[in-house]
């Protein structure tokens, strides 16, 4: 094969059309069977590893540095804020919807289940609720970031770093962040990841909080120079939210349309992160 003269723009070119031809074939098993959890999971993972996979092909076929996808950890400052700060922007959105009671806390039937499961039969529910966030946001990480990783390769560890050298970090965070959106799409409205909003209300607040929070990893990566701050952010995000606030949250009639990432609260309390972020943007480096 005849490699292809290194440059930015085409370097994006490539990496997007290696991406989303790998991940076709995800998106097609995936919505032959209409469930994210089909293939024991593993179609999902395969689909996260997809942006990685291509960024890896595509420096390989331009003779990028393979270095440059910023394999260095950093700062260990970084690296704590980038796993808190998921766990507090779910946080205040899920107090949001307590609070107003478009949501309750908790989900009396999940935490019965969590007792047996772990053993916390004799234990209180706040106390078993406890153990169990204790215990996730410790053990459940490792499997996060591992198909965290995946995606986090190719959008911040490729992406990021090559559009924001020619656009800047507000173009770059939007452009990425949308990108990013339009990559869930197919699952998003052919399979049942979206299992509860009508397929234009969860499109929107999703692509919302897509994008707020692309603000905050490309902060990250660019001020860090590590992708391991954005592998904890998104693993982090999806772990807390998916895994912890969501299952605990009682449905009490509209609660679908207000919370996990296909409501309207996250994504909200996620664009006011953004805008902080965007705040800080001049403490980037040019």
């Amino acid at each position: 094969m005849q490699e292809l003269q290194y440059k930015p723009i085409k370097a994006v070119i490539t990496f997007l059309l290696i991406t989303f031809t790998l991940s076709s074939i995800f998106y097609f098993l995936i919505i032959h069977t209409g469930k994210l959890g089909s293939g024991f999971g593993l179609y999902v993972t395969g689909l996260m590893w997809c942006p990685g996979l291509s960024a890896i092909i595509t420096s390989l076929l331009l003779k990028r540095d393979l270095s440059l996808l910023g394999w260095q950890l950093g700062e260990k400052s970084f690296q704590i804020q980038s796993y808190s700060i998921p766990i507090l922007y779910a946080l205040i959105a899920y107090l949001i919807i307590w609070i107003v009671g478009w949501g309750k806390f908790y989900n009396t039937e999940l935490v019965t289940q969590i007792a047996a499961s772990f053993g916390f039969d004799k234990l209180s529910n706040s106390l078993t609720i406890l153990l169990y966030f204790i215990i996730m946001g410790i053990f459940g990480m490792p499997g996060s970031i591992a198909n965290a990783l995946g995606e986090e390769i190719g959008w911040r560890g490729f992406l990021v770093p090559e559009l924001y050298k020619k656009i800047g970090y507000t173009k770059t965070s939007l452009l990425t962040g949308a990108i990013w959106s339009v990559w869930h799409y197919p699952i998003l409205i052919f399979a049942d990841y979206n299992k509860g909003t009508p397929t234009w209300y969860g499109l929107t607040c999703f692509s919302v909080m897509v994008i707020s929070i692309s603000f905050i990893f490309t902060w990250y990566r660019i001020k860090s120079n590590s992708l391991w701050t954005c592998v904890l952010l998104h693993a982090s995000h999806n772990l807390f939210i998916q895994s912890i606030f969501s299952p605990l949250t009682k449905d009490t009639g509209s609660t679908k349309y207000f919370i996990d990432e296909f409501g309207a609260v996250l994504p909200i309390v996620c664009l006011f992160f953004s805008i902080f972020f965007w705040l800080k943007r001049k403490e980037l480096p040019k």
